[in-house]
């Protein structure tokens, strides 16, 4: 039975389903769309995200960056997908599975971010419901955890649409922006 890793590398067009999206792996042919979407997005972005570092939008850092998930993907710690809108294939947004962890543990984190263009019409909540089934259908995970900071309530009202629990409070829990910012903490245990 090949695992999960060798079915990504031998079938390239491998895609996670949602309802109105589908995910997968990022590509280099995406490095233009992915960039006119952050661009066009980035005074919606960077408040919730670490600070933009110059040229981070350049194809040689998109480059640098599919080198990292590409390690990321051989050691099984990390998941990066890509959205696009069924309708039309527009890259909307990405998800990434990541601190995956094996042993007593078997969790992972989610993290995700939306093109401006597209938010608040269904498109998020559908591709992290489908990372969601990858993680505990796919992987086999048994906990997921998702963070995000107090006064982002639109991503606190998606992890509850998909299934996850408020679970605490990280005060300086990541560095957004250049600041150290708080966090509430969520997180989604698989059903038995």
């Amino acid at each position: 039975m090949p695992t999960l890793l060798q079915l990504f590398r031998s079938r390239p067009g491998l895609k996670l389903q949602g309802n109105g999206v589908y995910l997968r792996p990022p590509r280099l042919s995406d490095h233009r769309d992915w960039a006119d979407l952050r661009r066009r997005s980035r005074s919606f972005l960077e408040p919730w995200e670490p600070t933009w570092q110059e040229g981070d939008l350049g194809r040689s850092a998109f480059r640098a960056r599919l080198g990292a998930y590409a390690r990321e993907l051989e050691t099984g710690e990390a998941w990066p997908f890509f959205v696009f809108r069924k309708s039309d294939d527009a890259l909307i947004g990405a998800v990434r599975l990541f601190h995956v962890r094996r042993g007593v543990s078997l969790s992972g984190t989610i993290g995700y971010w939306l093109g401006q263009p597209y938010v608040r019409q269904g498109h998020m909540s559908d591709a992290v419901s489908a990372v969601v089934r990858f993680a505990f259908d796919g992987l086999g995970l048994h906990r997921l955890e998702a963070a995000c900071m107090p006064e982002n309530t639109p991503s606190a009202a998606l992890l509850l649409k998909c299934g996850f629990s408020e679970e605490g409070y990280a005060p300086a829990y990541l560095k957004i922006n250049g600041e150290w910012r708080d966090h509430r903490l969520f997180g989604l245990v698989a059903r038995s």
